[in-house]
């Protein structure tokens, strides 16, 4: 089984780090695409192509494979398994890690913050240093016939408990763990959506 665990958006770093190293513990072959350029524009365009094509440089088409997505890379998880299917090389499951979930309709990453927010609560809008202008409010590829495969959520930053509350309501399977104990978490979600015991 592998799981190709997208980083977050932007370069920025895990949160998670050694994830990687620690799947393979529980029989899990870790992938980590190496993806860059997003911050230029179209950004969500660039990182789902260059994510799929890593994809497809990494991982043989007849893999049993999941997609991780962590942070930022969340909301793109759709459009990175449409492109593998379109590639022919079919996704087990997907697994959004402390990530807001993709959204239908074409949002931009502000709409995404604000209607997965909690209610009432304010996204913050200023812009942290090194984030591109536009990043924020271009329009993020959308596809209508995501979910294919099972979804599950791993939360490990409480600040998104509401995002992962959502996921719930989708009917995924939801973990909560400390950030040290992600790689079991993970593990046991990506055995699950597999349709493992």
């Amino acid at each position: 089984m592998i799981a190709v665990l997208l980083p977050p958006t932007l370069g920025e770093p895990t949160r998670l780090p050694g994830l990687a190293d620690r799947l393979a513990g529980y029989g899990i072959t870790a992938v980590r695409p190496e993806v860059g350029g997003d911050e230029h524009p179209p950004h969500a365009a660039r990182y789902v192509a260059r994510a799929s094509l890593e994809v497809n440089r990494l991982v043989a088409p007849d893999a049993p494979t999941a997609l991780v997505a962590e942070g930022g890379a969340g909301p793109l998880l759709g459009a990175v398994g449409a492109a593998q299917r379109a590639a022919h090389r079919p996704v087990f499951g997907y697994v959004l890690v402390d990530a807001f979930l993709p959204q239908p309709g074409g949002p931009t990453r502000a709409d995404v913050a604000r209607t997965q927010s909690p209610e009432g609560a304010v996204p913050d809008t200023a812009i942290p240093p090194g984030e591109p202008a536009g990043y924020r409010t271009e329009p993020l590829p959308t596809v209508s016939d995501w979910p294919d495969a099972p979804c599950g959520y791993l939360l490990t930053d409480p600040g998104l408990r509401h995002a992962a509350r959502l996921a719930r309501l989708r009917g995924w399977s939801v973990r909560e763990a400390a950030p040290e104990e992600a790689s079991e978490a993970l593990a046991a979600l990506l055995v699950e959506l597999r349709g493992g015991s």
